[in-house]
């Protein structure tokens, strides 16, 4: 999915083919945006089967599929006398929608998730011993950094620190349990350093700057002059609090869920002390943080549904009315999905009359009857009574996400697929021409193309016509919000993105018409994937 997977994707490349295995590079130049730990993973993958998609796909398959064991795994060392926790955690994880559809993507998140997991599995007892395996955890931290940098310890700093109000031999031990803690995140360091002072000096000093100062201040303050540097994705406080039932759903939608949370009472369990010592401040402090994505909260996904499959393990035991009862269950997500189901239904018949015209509406008609059954079915289940409800819903919420997908894929991944204009790129660098990007290059024609070359970045109209006068010959990208005339007249080739468009010029052909000149005829019309529909301000042959 661009820009996720094929930016991941593009830098890995260039670093393999240009035999940088110290400093990640996009476009030709060091990438200080991120650290190496994925792309050696990926290069791994690559010395064995050879440079394909097939095992970034399967790594990150394989990233979520250890999670699910490590939370299985914290769940029976913090609910030992709750086997039903250990059960059902790693269902509930796997259930969320926006986790499963975000871990098909090449990224660095999940990778985070096992290193954070793996790092809280060190804090926390087993029957045969108490005290934490401290260099474990601070090669786990190390891995952490590697993945994506100082955020790691955001992630696991109050399991922590508040360890003496979870943990018994923390609370009999604080000075070794904070001093080997201390340690511990040396060791991580110490890792990181390892390759950021030789990847600092291989980089040049810009590049140091940028990975030693800017980007941390850059996403961690808005308005600085780091983050106009950065991908710093700044949203105010309260964004994660609209999102987050989103991003749990279905588990939102499910009324026992709230009530199981709700009757919570002190004194708590270990296990409910750890994942509210862990997920209470986390939540907060990514809040205060200027820079905010949904899945920079995904190593906290297996938290929540700890704390929640600990919260119903509860509800069982201690409110067994409230624990049986109809109407705490699944019913509303079922009514939902029927509904659901029915609009899918009546979807052909609504885009004919225009009456909720839109890019996806139309786009997911065609196939909307076939999928409204798979959403009816889902519905059905989840309005059974009895036991197995959680695994009902776990399952329902699987397999409605992996419709969605596969509904996506069906009909609206032509507007992300970019292999028309990379098939052109691909072929004019391999002829020597030069290729230009209007704007700012994200690497997603790179990976899938397999250039060499960089594409430069025309930041205005003056560097686009000096582009254009040093390689008469060669292409520049543009990214309009509509195709018009001169587009579909002299472009050549454009396809649909997201919800603008990528078009193809030659070089001097727009750089004419930047300039308020008539070019020459084409010698055959533009290729247009698919073929635009029809706009009142677009004149037609």
């Amino acid at each position: 999915m661009p820009l996720f997977s094929t930016r991941t994707l593009a830098v890995a490349w260039e670093m393999w083919h240009g035999h940088q295995w110290l400093v990640p590079h996009i476009n030709g130049e060091p990438y200080s945006e991120k650290v190496p730990l994925l792309f050696w993973l990926i290069h791994a993958g690559w010395f064995v089967f050879g440079v394909t998609d097939v095992w970034p796909r399967v790594l990150e398959v394989i990233f979520g599929g250890v999670q699910l064991v490590q939370l299985s795994m914290l769940a029976r060392r913090l609910f030992p006398a709750r086997p039903w926790v250990e059960k059902a955690a790693p269902w509930m994880l796997l259930a969320l929608s926006y986790a499963f559809l975000f871990g098909l993507q090449i990224m660095y998140e999940v990778l985070l998730a096992n290193c954070v997991l793996g790092a809280l599995l060190c804090l926390t007892p087993t029957q045969r011993r108490a005290e934490p395996r401290w260099l474990l955890l601070g090669l786990l931290i190390g891995a952490g950094l590697l993945t994506k940098g100082p955020v790691m310890l955001l992630h696991i700093v109050f399991p922590w620190l508040l360890g003496p109000l979870w943990n018994d031999w923390a609370r009999e031990h604080r000075a070794r349990w904070y001093g080997r803690g201390v340690l511990a995140v040396l060791l991580g360091f110490a890792m990181l350093l390892a390759w950021a002072i030789p990847a600092g000096f291989a980089g040049g000093e810009a590049y140091q700057h940028r990975l030693f100062f800017t980007q941390t201040a850059g996403r961690v303050v808005n308005g600085t002059p780091q983050a106009q540097s950065v991908q710093s994705h700044p949203h105010w406080f309260g964004w994660y609090v609209v999102w987050l039932p989103m991003l749990l759903f279905p588990f939102t939608g499910w009324p026992r869920a709230w009530v199981a949370i709700g009757t919570l009472r002190k004194p708590f369990e270990t296990g409910i002390c750890f994942a509210l010592c862990w997920l209470l401040p986390s939540f907060v402090l990514f809040s205060v943080v200027s820079g905010k994505q949904w899945y920079y909260l995904l190593p906290e996904f297996g938290g929540w549904m700890l704390l929640l499959a600990g919260a119903i393990a509860i509800l069982r035991e201690q409110h067994a009315k409230l624990a049986e009862n109809y109407w705490l269950g699944s019913w509303p997500l079922g009514i939902g999905s029927i509904l659901f189901a029915g609009a899918l239904l009546a979807l052909p018949y609504l885009t004919p009359s225009h009456s909720f015209h839109n890019e996806w509406v139309d786009g997911a008609a065609p196939y909307s009857r076939t999928f409204s059954v798979a959403f009816l079915l889902l519905g059905g289940l989840l309005l059974i009574r009895g036991r197995g409800e959680m695994r009902r819903l776990a399952v329902a919420g699987l397999i409605g996400a992996l419709a969605l997908n596969t509904l996506f894929t069906l009909t609206l991944w032509r507007k992300y697929d970019l292999s028309p204009t990379t098939a052109l790129i691909s072929a004019a660098q391999a002829q020597g021409h030069a290729v230009a990007y209007e704007g700012n290059y994200e690497g997603q024609f790179h990976f899938a193309g397999r250039l060499t070359q960089p594409i430069a970045e025309l930041r205005d109209g003056v560097a686009l016509q000096a582009f254009a006068q040093h390689h008469p010959d060669g292409l520049i990208i543009t990214h309009p919000n509509n195709l018009d005339a001169s587009a579909l007249r002299y472009a050549l080739l454009a396809q649909p993105f997201r919800s603008s468009w990528v078009v193809v010029w030659s070089a001097q052909t727009v750089a004419m018409l930047q300039a308020g000149r008539t070019p020459a005829e084409p010698a055959q019309p533009p290729r247009v994937f698919p073929a635009p529909t029809p706009s009142p301000d677009v004149p037609q042959s």
